[in-house]
């Protein structure tokens, strides 16, 4: 029978009906429990339908209730926070506008094939990552138990982010901005601004000491901060309420999580070109460098963002894809959801850099008065001669180009005393290289800004809404990558599992939002994730090509999508893009071996120094105020590597258990099931024949596809009086062939 032709198997599902219905009227009509179960066939090609092992009642798996809520998901997903505050510092940093030259070489090589690789096998087998690799190879079952470690430690920390974002949203409520100004410190006899404050800025004092009462070092904990607790216990209130009725809840929900940061991106960027400097900015950002392509670094990174933005290895795209239906062209979805996360990171760059131009011509015009005035006491000092000035310059309205002007006429007369003057270039391009990316860009620079613009609290209120959206979006899908792959493999209710895993990752992300808690978030964010990622990914990539086969992945492909992809992602997943996975992964590990192991740590040492105005001593002592690099301590070294470890151990544990049969395996796989009584039940099967394809057979075109529902296998003239199916096992009369739906079943 031709695999694509729905006319034939149209004609064969009526026929197989008749004869199913023949089978069941021929047995005992006494046997009431075996009426009641009786098999039902149903010949829509939309209707999944799973099953549980010993249920007489078929359940059907849940499903996306539009294309469009899928996408969003898909969207939400992979569109998250690094689109915001980590991918505008790498383009500043990796020579502006050629930096997206290397990244969307990349996101073809190893981006969309892999993505792509992800939701055809999701979609195909419909389960979560467990059950996924499990199925293909049991050996590599590891593979999805380590995405989902991965997972929970990043879910564990991700969601301290909300939580800052819920804060900062809840504090924006205030006109002006209670980080726009320093606060005041009384004593006695003068009222004098807050030292810290003054030695950094309002927004870094403001995030520091009133957000997150930072201490001075991964050891002094310093007890819970009380305000981000109950932040953190919001967020995690949040998701799980989203997430317990799974995808049926969240699906809803991502119509607005997944699109209103792109109405807030909009509106930003639309108020920023309308500010002063914020073309400054773009033009900046988007100025080519195309020398700083050359370096091997640039490559690398670029690598590192494509593999991240799409989620890669944690499992989220594996479980939602694994809802959809078997047809759905998803080879589509993975080149729209690739290109979406693309242009969402450029339209998240534009807008952070006309924010920061904005800013940055802000800071360039006080540095020109500052500085104006130095020239004007040194004018009257008689330390500078009036003839220097050109005519036409007036230092009450000077722009910052006549002020570079009179700058560099001061520097070339005064070359040997210029240093002594303490006269700076105001130049914007000096502000715009000091772009800082994660939450020093989001909680610092970014709310920096908005304290300039009209209206700030409007637009704060927006901007850490969009954070808290964005920020939720990858949340669900994360705690899908957990939830799903154990509700599939251990047949535990979604609603209780979820309570339960949020709850356990409450009490454990406390260590987050203690004094200390943002040097551990910065810990796990750079231990508990690359690496192990990296690897999983790379296992995802042999276990379908080398294990399974390219080939029979390919004709499985052909079979589910109705047309063959091309030949390109054949050579992608075959050779370049496991070899560029590789060069990653070593280019990671030399990069960690080459940079010492240690956090930025929040410095207020007091440092002794007698400030006198009026001979009255205002305050004796002033606060350093300043980042400084720690080195981890040993237990914190023995964490890092403990993270690393305990997120790739699963690989191992799992291949020397199937390897050596440490378990008996004697609830079979998916690979092998049969009718009885209109139930489904597992046959025990060894793997170890041949483990390395998603359906037993000689060949493709042999084998029957891992659906069920449409094709039953019926006796033949001729046949023998107990049927067979191709795979040479028996049954209680006749047994499945052609499964559209997986059943569920315990992995």
């Amino acid at each position: 029978m031709p695999k694509n032709s729905k006319v034939v198997k149209r004609e064969l599902d009526d026929e197989v009906i008749e004869s199913v219905k023949d089978l069941l009227s021929n047995e005992d009509s006494s046997d009431d429990a075996f009426k009641k179960s009786e098999l039902m066939v149903d010949d829509q090609e939309e209707k999944d339908v799973d099953v549980e092992e010993g249920s007489d009642v078929e359940d059907e798996r849940p499903a996306w209730n539009s294309k469009l809520q899928y996408i969003l998901a898909q969207v939400g997903f992979s569109v998250g926070l690094g689109n915001v505050w980590r991918f505008p510092y790498l383009c500043q940093k990796n020579g502006g506008g050629a930096y997206l030259v290397p990244y969307l070489i990349l996101l073809l090589v190893i981006g969309i094939p892999l993505f792509f690789l992800e939701l055809s096998v999701g979609q195909r087998i419909r389960r979560g990552s467990i059950g996924v690799w499990n199925y293909i190879s049991p050996k590599l079952g590891g593979i999805g138990f380590a995405s989902c470690v991965v997972c929970f430690f990043v879910a564990l920390y991700y969601n301290v982010i909300i939580g800052w974002s819920l804060f900062y949203f809840s504090q924006s409520f205030q006109h002006p901005l209670p980080w726009d100004q320093c606060p005041l410190v009384k004593n006695t006899s003068h009222t004098f601004v807050e030292p810290e404050c003054e030695k950094s800025s309002a927004t870094t004092y403001y995030w520091y000491r009133e957000a997150l009462n930072i201490s001075s070092s991964l050891s002094e904990s310093g007890g819970l901060n009380w305000k981000m607790t109950i932040c953190l216990l919001a967020a995690w209130v949040m998701v799980c309420l989203a997430m317990i009725k799974g995808i049926q809840s969240s699906g809803k929900i991502m119509y607005f999580s997944s699109l209103f940061p792109y109405v807030v991106l909009l509106c930003f960027l639309i108020r920023g070109l309308l500010l002063n400097g914020s073309l400054d900015g773009i033009r900046h950002m988007f100025t080519p460098k195309l020398e700083i392509m050359l370096e091997p670094k640039v490559w690398r990174e670029a690598a590192t963002q494509v593999f991240f933005a799409l989620g890669l290895g944690f499992g989220g795209v594996i479980a939602f894809s694994s809802y959809n239906k078997r047809d759905n062209n998803c080879h589509f979805d993975a080149v729209l959801v690739s290109f979406i996360n693309f242009f969402t990171s450029v339209l998240a760059t534009l807008v952070v850099f006309a924010v920061l131009g904005f800013k940055a011509n802000i800071i360039n015009e006080k540095c020109v008065i500052q500085n104006s005035e130095k020239i004007l006491k040194l004018l009257k000092a008689g330390n500078l001669s009036q003839d220097m000035i050109p005519h036409h310059i007036n230092f009450s309205s000077i722009t910052a180009e006549d002020y570079n002007l009179v700058y560099d006429i001061i520097q070339k007369v005064k070359e040997e005393e210029f240093d002594s003057l303490g006269l700076k270039s105001c130049q914007i391009e000096d502000e715009l290289d000091k772009a800082v990316q994660g939450t020093g860009l989001a909680f610092i620079a970014f709310t920096e800004a908005m304290t300039h613009f009209p209206a700030s609290p409007f637009w704060s209120v927006m901007f850490f809404l969009m954070l808290v959206n964005l920020g939720l979006g990858s949340m669900f899908g994360t705690i899908e990558g957990i939830i799903t792959p154990i509700v599939d493999t251990f047949k535990v209710r979604k609603e209780i599992l979820t309570v339960i895993c949020c709850s356990v990752a409450f009490f454990i992300g406390l260590i987050f939002v203690q004094r200390s808690g943002n040097y551990f978030v910065t810990m796990f964010d750079d231990y508990s994730a690359t690496l192990p990622l990296l690897i999983v990914v790379i296992l995802e990539n042999i276990a379908v090509t080398r294990i399974y086969g390219i080939e029979k992945f390919m004709e499985d492909l052909k079979d589910m999508l109705g047309f063959s992809p091309s030949q390109y992602y054949y050579y992608m997943w075959k050779y370049v893009s496991p070899s560029v996975l590789l060069c990653l992964l070593v280019a990671s590990i030399v990069q960690m071996g080459l940079s010492p192991p240690g956090y930025n740590a929040w410095i207020e040492d007091m440092l002794e120094q007698n400030t006198e105005i009026s001979h009255v001593i205002i305050f004796p002592t002033w606060r350093q105020a300043t980042e400084e690099f720690h080195s981890y301590p040993t237990w914190g070294m023995i964490v890092c590597i403990s993270l690393m470890v305990l997120a790739i151990l699963p690989v191992p544990i799992v291949f020397i258990v199937r390897r050596c049969n440490l378990i008996d395996d004697s609830s079979g796989s998916l690979a092998s099931v049969s009718y009885k009584r209109g139930r489904i039940i597992k046959e025990p099967v060894n793997l170890e024949g041949d483990n390395t394809s998603l359906i037993h057979g000689k060949s493709p075109s042999e084998v029957p596809s891992p659906n069920f529902g449409k094709n039953i296998y019926r006796k033949q003239t001729g046949s023998p009086t107990l049927d067979t199916a191709p795979n040479g096992r028996y049954g209680i009369g006749y047994l499945m062939a052609d499964m559209p739906d997986m059943p569920e079943s315990d992995l």
